[in-house]
């Protein structure tokens, strides 16, 4: 017979283990997406490890179907962000906000939804969630469509007056910024890798290169796969004081040829019809996510001709000075390596911003190079240079 703490010890153990494992099968997860046609009405179908409450409803200009759950797992094959079919032209998937996940089809044109249903466990299937979309006309979806839930109301950091300068004595805070997340992928490389985790493990390694120099501070406007509107980036990077903002992209392109890195600072009026179409391209975040825009103007176009951004538009010019011979030694750069765009996420009125596209992950050489740990670092360390170097030119 075992001595009563050797038992006792043990039965621990195990209730642990049960605990353990009933955690582990607690949360629900996605196990596939499927899509098909019957009659001229196309039906999406969500294998589910459990039943789940839901919403629906749809966004216009874009035509949208918005599916909103609570936050999953996923565990669907991959390439299934690349299916379309009937009136399905595309979809996303992925996490929203805190305790939201999201699914969002893009249309080929109007359509309403004739049924929304949970099928139980059957045959072999766990719980289906089951959406029935058939063709209808403009104005039919405009009628039928159902308004998102509405988030807490928020202050208007950007009409508020500009935030004090930080004290002398403190560190400059950098704000980094990795691109897309959540439910918006972003670009889709030549083998299946998304944008969305190249820029946030490019982040981390950018923000441990500027704190291994111990002369700034470090934030990230996202440290996991979460969405956050572009609205949101500028407003994080505003209300932490932020004394730089550095956005991190990476693009895809049709040519598979065409590789190498640009930087791009805030102008209405782009360099380029290639930086036009980017900015263009990078400023349909929100709208890739589901984010419904309705009633939303862009207030900070206001505030482009104050003296205030005009001169944050200057030192975001100096850092992007400082960054380009920085990266020369390591990616290669287009021709013209610094370009104006009028990305949104760099609309702060009183923060130097600078959105850095690293390469092309529709290219094999520049997917390899940003997925590569060694790469990735030197980068990072390159970056982290360019940071410490604008900071070390600045008048005190």
């Amino acid at each position: 017979m075992m001595p009563g703490n050797i038992r006792l010890y043990l039965i621990l153990i195990v209730s642990l283990c049960c605990a353990l494992s009933q955690n582990a099968w607690a949360e629900t997860v996605a196990r596939g997406i499927r899509i098909g046609v019957h009659n001229g009405t196309t039906r999406l179908v969500l294998d589910l490890s459990a039943p789940v409450s839901f919403h629906v409803f749809a966004l216009a200009d874009p035509y949208r179907i918005v599916l909103d759950l609570p936050d999953i797992g996923w565990q669907v094959p991959a390439g299934t962000a690349r299916r379309n079919g009937g009136l399905i032209a595309g979809l996303r998937y992925g996490h929203y906000q805190q305790g939201n996940a999201r699914v969002v089809l893009d249309l080929r044109g109007p359509g309403v939804v004739k049924k929304s249903f949970l099928l139980p466990a059957a045959e072999g299937y766990g719980p289906r969630l089951v959406i029935d979309i058939k063709p209808a006309s403009r104005q039919a979806f405009m009628a039928a469509r159902k308004p998102p839930p509405i988030p807490a109301a928020r202050p208007n950091k950007t009409a508020q007056t500009l935030k004090p300068k930080r004290r002398p004595a403190q560190m400059p805070l950098v704000v980094i910024d990795p691109g897309h997340g959540g439910v918006d992928p972003g670009a889709i490389g030549i083998s299946g890798t998304f944008e969305k985790g190249v820029t946030l493990n490019m982040a981390r390694q950018i923000g441990k290169a500027i704190k291994a120099l111990g002369r700034q501070r470090v934030r990230l406007t996202r440290n996991g796969d979460v969405f956050i509107s572009l609205r949101r980036r500028v407003a994080i990077a505003r209300a932490a004081e932020a004394d730089l903002f550095v956005s991190i992209h990476a693009d895809s392109i049709g040519n598979k040829r065409i590789r190498g890195g640009g930087i791009y600072t805030l102008s209405e009026k782009s360099s380029d019809k290639e930086s036009a179409a980017l900015a263009a391209k990078e400023n349909r975040a929100d709208v890739i996510a589901g984010v419904n825009l309705t009633g939303h103007d862009d207030q900070v176009a206001s505030i482009l001709i104050d003296l205030t951004q005009r001169e944050t538009m200057n030192y975001s010019a100096q850092f992007a000075a400082a960054l380009v011979p920085e990266l020369r030694q390591l990616i290669r750069m287009r021709r013209k390596p610094h370009r104006f765009a009028g990305f949104r996420v760099l609309k702060a009125p009183d923060v130097p911003s600078v959105l850095i596209e690293l390469g092309y992950l529709s290219n094999r050489k520049d997917e390899r190079m940003l997925t590569n740990a060694t790469s990735r670092a030197a980068i990072a360390a390159s970056i982290a240079r360019a940071v410490d170097n604008y900071f070390r030119a600045q008048k005190p």
